[in-house]
């Protein structure tokens, strides 16, 4: 049986998927990274625009 993800999970995991490619593999631009979370985590173009965001705001606090 299917579990029933809340919503605003899918895109915190999406998030944290980005975050650990982009330790991996720190060349992959944030394009591919969005599509690849997007497609992995089946997010809608406003959730990628959120996750977007989110990552970006992510990266200006590491680098403070």
């Amino acid at each position: 049986m299917a579990t029933v993800m809340q919503h605003e999970e899918l895109v915190r995991r999406a998030l944290r998927y980005m975050v650990e490619r982009r330790r991996e593999c720190p060349s992959v631009g944030v394009a591919e990274l969005l599509d690849g979370a997007g497609v992995r985590f089946n997010l809608s173009p406003l959730d990628q625009e959120a996750l977007e965001r989110l990552f970006a705001q992510q990266a200006d606090e590491a680098r403070a």
